[in-house]
């Protein structure tokens, strides 16, 4: 059976397997092609390099952990194999044995090796600025408040804000998502992406300990760490077993012996049923499979916490999602605008609104700057709160609001299409006079509509749900391609937690939400999802999965991973039972000989593993 092994035993393994394979090639020169002295030489290195250690460990492991290990088996069967006088397909046996488990151990290696990527993405110096100048120092020395400064083609040293300059960011080692985005002053920047392009000053939000990578790491071999069920059932199992498959070698061999075959025929047969019923395959088939799922997952900006969520996930049929930072972008945009000049409409709404911190007036400045226009000059600005804004331009006094502003100043409103309250209209006057309208809205994700698709495709019931206004989750549900039955406005969070509980009555539910405000339907659901949280603690800790990217299609691409990880899982049980069986049933009424039962047995191990490696190469992981 594969253990955790750290890199000094990972050595002393792969020199024990090369002794191994020596001596067992010496033997065999001996048997078959030049016999010679070397051939008792290479039973005996194979009996010490590849059964005495596997002998010791299984001995180690009985009196110290009470437990009998499945190499207990194995080398009992080659023991049992030298007494009756086949020394040979002993040493065939611990040969086998020996190289199937350094190649399990390399095999699960490759899974942990996912994880350690992690860690090796992370710089180990940062250009640190002070007021004495520019200097490089560790990047683990790097606290909140520092300066530093990323040059192009430079990974960012630590999680931070930027102070000045912009650039092109390639998060897709972070979190999955394939093209570059554009990161400016006052936004964002994580441990470990790369900078394009362009010089950036960021400030130390987080020290290197507690950034979002180390988290990852941290999260990631928690998961790892933590057993699901079908892990656990697979330990119970095979502790248990291993008794019966000793008690059942003991038997079988006084069932022979009582039957009138030789002492040493019947320790044959023994031999060949003790290693046909060994279930090594069963018992490493699921955490092979797991292991190699949960670091896919990870390289593709997906975080499990642990197997059991995996296989949680595997089973959702129906997907709740909150709507504003998940479904939509969270931020206010301009969707429209209402008047004869448009331009100039907006240079002038947008010097109105260059000095308020309303969110609006932020998606309306933004909208300036997306269309390269300057701002009017605007002075006097005043804010009237829950009405709107007034301000004196070239010409007089100006005003933007909603209709509570436009009553107060005596204007009378035209009819437009968007005053059905699917999106916020403001209004701009010159006193009694309207001079136009915008239209700002929350928009949806650009990869949602098709996450969504995907997702009902696969069968899967979806639910929309928000506290917004019933117009608004329409409009949003509708570009969506989500119906009215699967739309669900007004809500207050209980209200939430009571209609992911009605799901889940019905079906396994996942809850897909920012991990903040829908912390208690995220609890209640099968499998919390927190949703783009790159930086956001509360959201890593209330989740059960936890997606890194805004990009809503890992959502689709997660959920396929842990169902092709459950049929994995079945496949590699099913087939390890059955060579199983098979081999036990040719050990007891057939005439199986032992090295048979060594590749049946040994050959089935390494399947089952490389079955469960597949899904070290996942589209999750992919870059489109």
């Amino acid at each position: 059976m594969a253990h955790d092994h750290s890199q000094p035993e990972a050595h002393f393994e792969t020199l024990l397997t090369g002794f191994t394979l020596a001596g067992m090639a010496a033997a065999l020169l001996d048997a078959f092609l030049i016999p010679g002295p070397w051939g008792p030489v290479g039973l005996i290195t194979v009996y010490l390099a590849g059964g005495l250690p596997t002998l010791i460990g299984a001995l180690r492991e009985l009196w110290q952990h009470h437990r009998l290990d499945i190499d207990l088996l194995m080398a009992l069967a080659a023991l049992a194999a030298a007494l009756v006088g086949s020394a040979l397909e002993g040493a065939v046996l611990l040969t086998l044995f020996a190289l199937s488990e350094a190649l399990e151990h390399r095999a699960m290696g490759r899974a942990r090796r996912a994880v350690e990527a992690l860690m090796a993405l992370r710089p180990d110096t940062a250009l640190l600025k002070t007021a004495d100048g520019v200097t490089e120092v560790p990047s683990a020395q790097l606290r909140p408040g520092d300066l530093v400064i990323v040059r192009p083609g430079g990974r960012v040293p630590v999680d931070g804000v930027i102070e000045s300059g912009e650039a092109s960011m390639d998060l897709s080692t972070l979190t999955g998502e394939s093209m570059p985005v554009h990161r400016g002053p006052g936004e964002p920047v994580f441990e470990a992406v790369v900078n394009l392009n362009g010089v950036l000053e960021v400030r130390v939000t987080r020290s290197a300990s507690e950034s979002t990578v180390a988290r990852m790491v941290a999260l990631v071999t928690e998961a790892q760490a933590a057993r699901a069920p079908s892990e656990r059932f697979s330990e119970w199992f095979g502790q248990r077993y291993t008794v019966l498959v000793l008690l059942g070698a003991g038997l079988a061999y006084a069932g022979f012996w009582l039957l009138g075959h030789a002492p040493q025929e019947a320790l044959y047969k023994a031999a060949t049923v003790l290693v046909a019923a060994s279930p090594c395959a069963v018992v490493i088939s699921v955490p092979a499979a797991i292991l190699s799922a949960l670091s896919a997952a990870a390289r593709g900006g997906v975080l499990f916490k642990g197997g059991a969520a995996l296989e949680t996930l595997a089973e959702v049929r129906a997907f709740a999602f909150d709507k504003t930072g998940t479904l939509t972008t969270g931020k206010a945009e301009v969707t429209g605008i209402h008047a004869e000049d448009e331009a100039a409409f907006l240079r002038k709404l947008g010097g109105l609104e260059a000095q308020s911190e309303h969110p609006i007036a932020e998606a309306i400045r933004r909208a300036l700057s997306e269309q390269g226009l300057a701002a009017e000059s605007v002075t006097e600005v005043q804010a009237h709160p829950s009405e709107g804004i007034t301000g004196r331009d070239s010409v007089g006094m100006i005003w933007a609001g909603n209709p509570r502003m436009a009553a107060r100043m005596g204007a009378p409103l035209p009819h437009l299409a968007a005053q059905d309250g699917a999106e916020t209209l403001i209004w701009l006057g010159r006193g009694a006079q309207v001079l136009g309208a915008v239209t700002v809205a929350d928009r949806p994700r650009e990869s949602s509509r098709a996450a969504l698709a995907a997702l009902k495709a696969r069968g899967m019931a979806l639910a929309l749900m928000t506290g917004d206004r019933r117009p608004v989750a329409e409009r949003i549900g509708t570009e969506l391609g989500l119906s009215g039955p699967e739309i669900h406005a007004d809500l207050l969070p209980e209200d939430k937690v009571a209609l992911v509980a009605t799901l889940a009555g019905k079906a396994k539910v996942a809850f897909v939400g920012d991990g903040v405000n829908d912390a208690a339907a995220l609890a209640r659901a099968d499998v919390g999802i927190a949703m783009g949280v790159a930086g956001s603690e509360v959201a890593l800790q209330a989740a059960d999965v936890a997606l890194l990217s805004n990009e809503m299609g890992q959502l689709a691409k997660a959920h396929a991973l842990a169902q092709r990880t459950a049929r994995i899982i079945r496949q590699n049980l099913i087939f390890a039972i059955g060579a199983m069986v098979v081999l036990v049933i040719g050990g007891l009424f057939f005439d199986l000989p032992l090295p048979l039962a060594v590749l049946g047995h040994e050959g089935g191990t390494v399947l089952v593993v490389l079955n469960g490696l597949r899904l070290l190469a996942d589209p999750i992981c992919r870059r489109a």
